[in-house]
């Protein structure tokens, strides 16, 4: 083990502490370059399979997970994305919209990319459980103690992929949009 350690360290009267750093710090990173490889690693061996059952709640707290159906076998066919519209006790309305990555610019979108991964996967009706919590979030980010939210609407926004058309011409298709989850604020939400 000494054999790994750099040479200053190897004299005596050097610090237990700093040998404990270094190995920490090692650990840590050959940890972490391990995790993320087999996160990513597009294989289904049973190893790597338990391997990232052990990860996953590293990968999924550090935002560090990347799925690979972006891009095989099935690429996605749709663009969609994700707004609220929240309605006033007065009758008044405000959209609040979640960061779209094509309408930042390169600074922003590094700081940003969690809410477009987040707004891409609530959606999903397997994550219905979130959607309240998602519209209190939303109803306390736009409370006005004079006018309070009295309804948060999440809708969702998409659009057909198609593959290009002769001689390689684009046409997007048209948006359609859904009103997918309903909340009624209730008092104690805005606190």
């Amino acid at each position: 083990m000494t054999a790994l350690l750099p040479h200053k360290w190897k004299a005596p009267g050097r610090l237990p502490l700093q040998r404990i750093k270094y190995i920490a710090i090692n650990t840590f990173l050959l940890f972490h370059i391990l995790a993320i490889t087999c996160w990513c690693i597009p294989l289904d061996s049973p190893l790597i399979a338990n391997f990232r059952d052990l990860v996953r709640p590293y990968m999924l707290w550090s935002g560090l997970f990347q799925g690979w159906d972006m891009f095989a076998p099935s690429p996605r066919n749709i663009n969609s994305h994700l707004e609220v519209v929240v309605i006033y006790k007065d009758g008044r309305t405000q959209t609040w919209k979640f960061p779209r990555m094509e309408k930042l610019g390169f600074p922003e979108r590094d700081f940003k990319e969690r809410y477009r991964k987040f707004a891409e996967n609530v959606q999903n009706d397997a994550n219905s459980a979130l959607w309240p919590d998602v519209a209190r979030r939303i109803a306390r980010l736009n409370g006005n103690a004079s006018n309070p939210p009295a309804l948060v609407l999440l809708v969702r926004y998409w659009s057909e992929i198609k593959p290009p058309g002769r001689g390689g011409a684009y046409h997007p298709e048209p948006w359609h949009a859904n009103i997918f989850f309903e909340y009624t604020v209730r008092p104690n939400d805005l606190t």
